[in-house]
């Protein structure tokens, strides 16, 4: 018996978002840039959030005296914070070097046509005429697990 997916909201918000992707970036060379823009932009904003909590951890150990109700974040807080986004920002690290590495792959027209091909199979238009059709058709069904029977 194959398992079925999640339901689950966070589920189908990342079900919904996957095919997009697939549909919107069909092809190898964009989705080396997708991801590469991706992880780019992940690394600039963590690198970004730590510098502005580091400055901040650095002005209350300055000033000491600082009255407890303008402290919003507690120092705990903070150090715990940017241990994890240190870690982070090393693994993104990581990853744009392995990254590097797929953008030296360089593929023919005609495998980039067969990506195209295989996106459609794997995420097809939701707006789609006959996807349209079936889901209505899913939907209209009394058993379908999202539907309560009224009789």
């Amino acid at each position: 018996m194959t398992e079925q997916p999640c339901q689950c909201p966070d589920c189908q918000r990342f079900y919904r978002e996957h095919d997009r992707l697939i549909r919107e970036f069909p092809t190898f060379k964009q989705q080396q840039e997708l991801n590469w823009a991706s992880i780019q932009s992940f690394r600039t904003l963590c690198s970004k959030v730590t510098s502005e909590l580091q400055s901040k951890l650095s002005e209350r150990e300055a000033n000491e005296d600082m009255i407890s109700e303008e402290k919003n974040i507690s120092n705990a807080e903070l150090t715990e914070a940017l241990d994890e986004l240190e870690s982070v920002n090393a693994y993104l690290y990581s990853i744009e070097a392995l990254m590097e590495r797929i953008f030296d792959t360089k593929i023919s027209n005609n495998i980039e046509s067969k990506f195209k091909e295989i996106a459609n199979e794997l995420a097809p238009d939701p707006l789609n005429i006959d996807r349209l059709i079936l889901n209505r058709l899913f939907h209209q069904t009394p058993d379908f697990p999202d539907k309560k029977n009224i009789n």
